[in-house]
């Protein structure tokens, strides 16, 4: 289950609201894997009373559904018809917090998001690839000319090709060039699936447990 939890970061003023969903054999005096799960366009809000949006999709819908999860989930929402791409310097400040705040395995943080959140997925990764172990970017959309800073950090991304709204060439370019820069980037291409591909994605054991292999060296 989630709980309601917020942040607000000195440096930036940047309000975060977010659900956090612990395992249920939580114990802080172990460590844990991090997930940070970035929402679409869909579920921006205020990050009060409208933060239960994000629990509409993927891991945050099924930690509200009572699954159980063996990691740290960490969902923030973004405000109203903005990016995560503007947020950059404010959400690695926000991973700060919760690293220092929580029992974080800090060689275990993945980042993985759905549409705007896929797109922010491969953007904040591109920026800060050191902190993330694993990426899974999800019917988004990368800086192609940017895919050499990519080049070590695992990543599996999906795409449906009947997609209306990110096409999937974008993910299609982003991993033909990660792994011309040298990387091991994977792709998943569901055919006849459109946007929501995401239903997939975070419903699928073998996603999970790909992701929760990698290890930052």
């Amino acid at each position: 289950m989630n709980t309601r939890e917020s942040y607000t970061v000195p440096e930036t003023g940047m309000h975060w609201g977010y659900l956090q969903a612990l395992p249920k054999d939580y114990d802080p005096a172990k460590t844990y894997p991090l997930v940070i799960f970035l929402h679409g366009a869909g579920e921006c809000g205020n990050g009060t009373t409208e933060l239960d949006r994000v629990a509409i999709h993927g891991y945050p819908m099924h930690a509200e559904q009572g699954r159980d999860y063996p990691f740290i989930l960490v969902s923030p929402q973004l405000p109203w018809g903005e990016f995560w791409c503007s947020y950059i310097e404010s959400l690695n400040l926000f991973l700060d917090h919760i690293i220092a705040t929580l029992p974080v395995d800090p060689k275990r943080v993945y980042l993985t998001g759905l549409s705007n959140g896929g797109t922010g997925t491969y953007l904040w990764g591109q920026t800060s690839p050191h902190r993330f172990a694993a990426l899974l970017p999800v019917c988004g959309a990368g800086i192609v000319w940017q895919t050499y800073k990519l080049a070590r950090t695992p990543l599996w991304a999906f795409h449906g090709d009947q997609d209306a709204s990110i096409q999937c060439e974008e993910s299609i370019r982003m991993v033909e060039g990660i792994n011309a820069q040298g990387g091991d980037a994977k792709l998943t291409i569901y055919p006849g699936v459109g946007h929501n591909c995401w239903v997939y994605v975070y419903d699928d054991p073998e996603v999970l447990a790909w992701m929760l292999e990698q290890h930052l060296n």
